[in-house]
């Protein structure tokens, strides 16, 4: 349930123009670029909110540089670096709550 979730958020935030700059909706804004047909304003507007509660700055401009390699994703989610761990642990529970919330 919980990779299904988390692959809808990469998917949605997928098309993040590389170097986005985050403030306080880059997720937001990120979403409503994609030409994702799930990806509403009122979508996004909620998912950029869960970020902004549950993501700091640096963790939103990380998602953001790989929203659009969804390589990038898959190999920090893959690594062995403590860094690495702790920040898939914050992004996990970001689609977790976003899912709860916007869903």
């Amino acid at each position: 349930m919980k990779k299904p979730v988390l692959l809808l958020v990469v998917l949605i935030l997928g098309s993040a123009p590389i170097g986005t700059a985050v403030s306080a909706n880059a997720i937001e804004r990120a979403c409503n670029q994609s030409n994702r047909q799930a990806a509403s304003r009122q979508l996004c507007g909620c998912i950029g909110l869960v970020a902004d509660m549950t993501l700091s700055g640096t963790d939103q401009r990380q998602a953001a540089r790989f929203f659009s390699d969804p390589q990038r994703a898959q190999d920090i989610r893959m690594s062995d670096r403590a860094s690495d761990e702790a920040f898939w642990t914050r992004y996990r529970s970001f689609g977790e709550t976003a899912e709860a919330m916007c869903g």
